[in-house]
């Protein structure tokens, strides 16, 4: 005979476990599409492109290019070598999703 409280602890063991497949696959998708972004330089002809996509806007795009520090460049205390630069200007576009799991926008 199974007791009520172990159906309780069955059935929220599984809605859990739903939820978080759930929430599993769906950030495997966007690390899916961020892995195979484009791969494209910094040069004269990223400002026409930009320009040309529709809404002008080039979502999940990896830029590779040379990057130039405004005074010192940052150098690493672990690994020999090493230096970096802070990025200054960060637009992070955010946009209304309706969520239907939640109801939400």
């Amino acid at each position: 005979p199974i007791t009520p409280g172990e159906l309780l602890c069955l059935g929220s063991s599984i809605a859990f476990s739903g939820l978080f497949y759930y929430l599993y696959r769906r950030k495997a998708r966007v690390v899916a599409r961020i892995q195979e972004a484009p791969k494209l330089q910094v040069d004269d002809n990223l400002p026409a492109l930009v320009s040309a996509a529709e809404g002008r806007c080039l979502p999940y795009v990896a830029l590779e290019g040379i990057v130039l520090p405004a005074q010192a460049a940052l150098t690493s205390h672990y690994h020999e070598g090493l230096q970096g630069v802070i990025q200054k200007l960060l637009l992070k576009e955010h946009r209304l999703i309706w969520n239907s799991l939640a109801r939400s926008w």
